[in-house]
């Protein structure tokens, strides 16, 4: 593990052009020889951060600080208020995010003092965190499942983090999010799962559900669809904040960089849009291998990653970041049928693509039904994140 340096600790806000390129690079000092940590790339994280190009940055007010020890940094953190939260919420909270740190308790402590006081004097009256920005991006901490790379969208963190925010002052527990290990082997041979796909089928045929494929020639339409659905089905979740239309089209655009028609699926029921499941390949695993770093020409990373991907693929697994469906569609079979006709055409097109295993994720531990779904399909928790939350007293 890397040493933190030593020296007298100062906390400063990112202002300079300096302290913002510091800000992005920093985690590389964390997690240096860290074999599971999957770099970012930089052009991407330099627009996640900047306040002027990062839509979701319209609705947030917030800053960014750096804990110094002398020159040299030991620790970065986010503190801002979501308005479009509190709006939804009925809710007057800030959050903190960007949190990277030596295993210094000292600088960590501070770190969450200053996001606090920060947001206290915009005006929140808790704090909640990790999340970077929010629960449609990076969040929760890691606490368990750390021998094992990050899928898309999953956040990583070292193990002595979850010690650093429960020792400091006021931050508890608030929520937990499961990551669900899907195997793909052994499911067509599963006599229990195949017994559940009759009672699905069945079901499908007396409720009129029916799921399909996206049209590959009307992606647009079929994006604008997965648009409508989106806001409606999550409208409930615990957190969930609701996307603009230009965070909706910008997370479209990022995540059709790996759409993979045979894993998106559709639910009708009647003919009436009703819900939509989204895998895609897991990048990570052919990220991980280009390695991307400050200095290394990003055409170059991006090059390596195709190869990883597409000429000689090193994924062997999925990520089904969303499935959801509209409220009043809920409880009569809809979820289940996605889900089998997932495995279905996932383990019928495994051998060519070398898929072996999906992840499921993030599930609120209060989720029952969801997660009593991953159970039936063979599906164990693999990874488990947490939010924190301290009370402020204004």
């Amino acid at each position: 593990m890397t040493v933190s340096p030593t020296g007298k600790l100062t906390i400063r806000k990112v202002e300079a052009k300096a302290d913002f390129n510091t800000l992005l690079t920093f985690p590389w000092k964390i997690y240096k020889d860290n074999p599971y940590w999957v770099p970012p790339l930089l052009s991407m994280q330099r627009h996640r951060f900047d306040q002027e190009k990062n839509s979701a940055w319209q609705h947030m007010t917030g800053d960014y600080f750096i804990a110094w020890r002398e020159d040299q940094p030991v620790g970065t953190i986010a503190a801002f208020v979501n308005h479009r939260h509190n709006d939804f919420h009925e809710d007057n909270i800030g959050f903190f995010g960007a949190f990277e740190v030596y295993n210094d308790q000292e600088a960590a402590h501070a770190l969450l003092a200053t996001a606090t006081d920060h947001v206290r004097d915009l005006g929140a009256d808790a704090i909640r965190g990790p999340a970077t920005f929010s629960t449609n991006d990076e969040c929760g901490l890691l606490i368990e499942g750390f021998d094992d790379l990050p899928v898309v969208l999953y956040p990583y963190n070292l193990p002595y983090y979850q010690q650093l925010i429960e020792s400091a002052p006021g931050f508890e527990k608030v929520m937990d999010l499961y990551g669900w290990h899907l195997t793909l082997q052994g499911t067509t041979d599963s006599d229990k799962l195949q017994r559940l796909y009759k009672v699905i089928h069945k079901n499908n045929e007396r409720r009129g559900i029916t799921v399909r494929l996206p049209e590959t020639k009307k992606l647009k339409q079929e994006f604008t669809i997965l648009k409508e659905i989106y806001n409606s089905a999550w409208e409930k979740n615990w957190g969930f904040v609701p996307l603009t239309d230009q965070e909706l089209d910008e997370m479209v655009s990022d995540l059709g960089m790996y759409f993979e028609p045979a894993l998106t699926i559709f639910a009708e029921v009647n003919g009436d849009p009703a819900g939509f499941l989204l895998g895609i390949p897991d990048m990570y695993q052919a990220l991980h291998r280009a390695y991307a770093r400050p200095g290394k020409p990003e055409i170059v990373t991006m090059l390596q990653a195709l190869w990883h991907w597409k000429l000689r693929t090193k994924i062997t697994r999925i990520r089904i970041p969303f499935l959801g469906v509209k409220e009043k569609y809920r409880g009569i079979g809809v979820e289940a049928a996605m889900f089998a006709n997932l495995y279905e055409r996932a383990v019928k097109f495994a051998p060519q693509r070398g898929w072996e295993y999906g992840d499921g994720g993030w599930v609120l531990e209060t989720n029952d039904a969801m997660n009593k779904l991953c159970e039936t399909h063979n599906g164990h928790i693999h990874k488990r994140f947490r939010f924190y939350e301290r009370k402020i007293n204004t």
